[in-house]
């Protein structure tokens, strides 16, 4: 188990009803509808932190913890996403690199779930400072499949080979 400290997408500057998911007013409700109905009591004579405020959204910083880690790879090993299921030699990145990152050269690590922030943002990763005694986090991690389709579009093919095995001469490779 491990941690992720970074920094979170992003969003700008946005309004109560986006920041903080409160409800909406009714239509026909004067001075606008996407606001907090009432702030406050007359006394306090200021408005309390606990309100809810149009502001900055996302790009904070977070820590996310308890991540499970699934496989730590070399990004030159040309069988990182081999599994003992499936014997297929093919290489973690997707066809056509990941969206926004491209193809994957150096050391990575897979880990369940997602991590804050956006893609090629740098984070943190540490050992969890409270170690998990749960059934769960102490099960053995046997990893069956690793997708490694387009992830533009609808991939449907594992590796490039396969997929040129299957559409046979589009043109001419010079």
């Amino acid at each position: 188990m491990i941690d992720a400290i970074g920094v979170t997408k992003g969003k700008g500057y946005e309004g109560v009803i986006t920041r903080w998911g409160v409800t909406r007013l009714p239509r026909k409700t004067h001075r606008g509808l996407r606001k907090v109905a009432c702030i406050g009591a007359w006394h306090p004579a200021r408005v309390q932190y606990t309100v809810p405020r149009a502001g900055q959204n996302g790009y904070h910083h977070r820590t996310q913890t308890n991540l499970k880690v699934y496989r730590i790879g070399e990004g030159t090993d040309p069988k990182n996403a081999t599994t003992k299921y499936d014997l297929t030699e093919k290489q973690i990145t997707p066809i056509g690199g990941f969206p926004h990152y491209g193809i994957v050269k150096e050391d990575f690590v897979m880990v369940r779930g997602c991590v804050l922030g956006p893609k090629k943002r740098v984070i943190t990763l540490r050992k969890t400072l409270f170690p998990q005694t749960s059934r769960v986090a102490q099960e053995e991690i046997s990893l069956k499949f690793i997708d490694t389709s387009s992830k533009w579009g609808h991939g449907r093919f594992q590796t490039s080979e396969e997929k040129n095995k299957f559409m046979g001469a589009m043109k001419a490779r010079t």
